[in-house]
């Protein structure tokens, strides 16, 4: 019912750019955060950005990727912005949002399949 769709992975040599979206689409009441993880083989899932979906926008970003990277969100789509990418920077990048699917209901975490992301040296 959910469907959360993200793009724009790829490869990329270090130093160079790529801009992540993630789409999201379905009946959603309300949503409350979206964000970017990522995770690398043997690694656990980390937080990469997140941002509060309201008037303000509060974003949050891991301390590694400050300044480097960029969330940002157009309605129901939020975009990564990243540049000067390093090679630690690879890893599966996955789309996550907090959302009410009705109105008074629970808060629940949706997750997208996730997008390759490879920085060559």
């Amino acid at each position: 019912q959910v469907q959360i769709v993200e793009s724009g992975g790829g490869l990329v040599e270090a130093g160079g750019s790529l801009r992540l979206s993630c789409v999201v689409s379905g009946s959603i009441f309300n949503i409350l955060t979206m964000g970017w993880y990522r995770q690398s083989p043997g690694k656990e899932r980390e937080r990469v950005a997140s941002i509060i979906s309201d008037d303000n926008g509060i974003t949050n970003l891991k301390q590694s990727v400050e300044g480097r990277f960029t969330i940002s969100r157009d309605k129901n789509t939020v975009y990564l912005q990243m540049d000067s990418l390093k090679p630690e920077d690879t890893a599966v990048y996955i789309c996550n949002i907090d959302a009410q699917i009705t109105r008074g209901g629970d808060i629940g975490t949706y997750w997208s399949l996730g997008t390759q992301v490879t920085v060559s040296s």
